[in-house]
């Protein structure tokens, strides 16, 4: 679990100093325009795809784990 927080954590703080990078007046041309929305929707959907696949594998992997650990 330790390594999904770790993984969380970079994902979150990559995506605020990329945030921050952007340029005021093109933010302020797609909200005009109502794009804006779009690209939040866009990027909250790969988001959380990516946090429910970490899931998956960290579950999977623990998993295979136990398994390992059990026969020995």
């Amino acid at each position: 679990m330790n390594r999904i927080s770790f993984f969380l954590l970079s994902i979150i703080s990559f995506f605020s100093i990329s945030a921050t990078a952007q340029s005021a007046e093109m933010a302020d041309t797609m909200r005009s325009e109502g794009k804006i929305y779009v690209v939040v929707a866009i990027l909250l959907v790969i988001f959380a795809g990516l946090i429910g696949y970490l899931v998956l594998l960290d579950r999977k992997v623990t998993r295979i784990e136990k398994k390992i650990a059990e026969k020995e």
